[in-house]
């Protein structure tokens, strides 16, 4: 059985941790609301612009002349994997139902023969993926330094994956990342951007007819680089409000525990202490008895 003076020290540790919690808690509740807001006003504008490419994808078909960014390479053997997640921790399972999603989607395509190479975004992320799949990485994105989010952070990973895939290192991008529903909902999402796929209804009115300046082939070609920096940035936006929100979850939780613990230990050492003193009262009357 604890002494008072370990079941006090541990009331103390727990007290001082429940204060951590709790400021951070407030911290990631602070940032939330602003993660939130850029998330959620990046929305209109990716949607857009992918209905914009939808309507000239169709435009232009399974024509010979279409963007390779849009016709592919004409195989599917080597996929990247681009798996977004958080820099730090303490975040429930948000970076674990990110890792898991494209872990599931790696032993897919190895198991069907695919060549598959990763790319991290986050330090959880890499360290999620390298003790399964160590072997594939291909590069990381370090953005524990960046304090705010921009376009162009999502425009120089954007680079890198198309330099890659205009040196044939891959067939077919994918991107893993977390959609924001709410505080306590955060979707693990897996999203194509090469080559570029459009879902059906994507599509800007098809009953308007439009003359496009130059041919669609020109705009699309234009316009497929810009989508895959725009499909990064909505993605890293969703990243950081389900951050938050999932951390803030997590934190408040931490701290509702650590208030039921400190009230567990704080009875058993009232018991503790009573029990200290009884002793003693019955050592005193005993000695007085046997005088």
């Amino acid at each position: 059985m604890p002494s008072l003076k370990d079941l006090k020290n541990r009331i103390t540790s727990v007290k001082n941790t429940r204060k951590i919690t709790k400021a951070m808690q407030m911290v990631a509740a602070a940032k939330l609301r602003r993660a939130q807001e850029a998330a959620e006003n990046a929305r209109p504008f990716a949607d857009r612009m992918t209905a914009v490419m939808s309507g000239l994808a169709a435009s232009v078909g399974g024509s010979d002349s279409a963007p390779r960014l849009l016709a592919g390479t004409g195989s599917d053997q080597t996929h990247l994997l681009v798996v977004m997640t958080g820099e730090r921790g303490l975040c429930g399972g948000f970076n674990a139902n990110i890792a898991k999603l494209a872990k599931q989607r790696a032993t897919e395509l190895l198991a069907q023969g695919k060549t598959v190479k990763i790319m991290t975004v986050g330090k959880k992320g890499r360290d999620a993926m390298r003790r399964d799949f160590g072997q594939y990485f291909a590069a990381h994105v370090d953005l524990s330094e960046i304090k705010r989010i921009g376009y162009v952070n999502a425009q120089d990973i954007a680079r890198d994956i198309l330099n890659r895939f205009e040196a044939g290192e891959f067939d077919v991008a994918t991107i893993f990342f977390s959609r924001f529903e709410n505080v306590i909902s955060q979707v693990p999402t897996a999203k194509q951007i090469i080559p570029a796929t459009f879902e059906a209804g994507q599509a800007t009115d098809t009953s308007a007819v439009y003359d496009y300046e130059p041919s669609e082939e020109a705009i699309l070609a234009d316009l497929l680089p810009r989508g895959v920096a725009t499909a990064l940035f909505a993605a890293l936006l969703e990243n950081n409000a389900s951050f938050n929100g999932a951390q803030m979850s997590a934190m408040d939780s931490a701290t509702r525990n650590a208030g039921d613990m400190i009230d567990k230990l704080t009875i058993e050492f009232n018991r503790s202490r009573q029990a200290v003193i009884t002793n003693e009262l019955i050592e005193i009357i005993s000695g007085a008895e046997a005088l």
